[in-house]
């Protein structure tokens, strides 16, 4: 269930990304569209993932959410430059920073909630 729904977090960010940066552009959201920006991203992500076996621990910061993160980001527009679509420095600084954000993120919130809800923590008040 966590590799799934890793997986399915880790897509769904990247998906976000398209999405947001089409509609920004206004290139539409037919189905075509995001498939042909998204596929290079998704590749990435997937090569991401493998690089850092991020199946065992989905739900880590290290190495998982750096390898979704730079496989995402990096490799995505590598493969995005072989496959003939282009990129920007702007364009490449943005996708680094949202994708970033959104898959180190996810993955810091569910961190923190887990933390959060263990048995028997207690926050302490600190001395005033």
């Amino acid at each position: 269930m966590g590799r799934a729904l890793g997986v399915l977090a880790d897509v769904c960010c990247v998906l976000a990304f398209v999405v947001i940066g089409r509609a920004n552009h206004h290139a539409g959201e037919t189905l075509a569209g995001v498939a042909a920006t998204a596929w290079p991203f998704l590749a990435g992500l997937l090569g991401g993932w493998l690089a850092t076996r991020a199946w065992r621990r989905p739900f880590g910061l290290v190495p998982a959410g750096v390898g979704a993160w730079l496989g995402a980001a990096g490799l995505g527009m590598a493969v995005r430059v072989a496959a003939g679509q282009g990129t920007a420095v702007a364009f490449v600084l943005v996708a680094l920073a949202f994708l970033g954000l959104f898959l180190l993120g996810w993955r810091s919130l569910a961190r923190f909630t887990r933390f959060a809800r263990r048995p028997g923590l207690r926050l302490r008040r600190s001395p005033r």
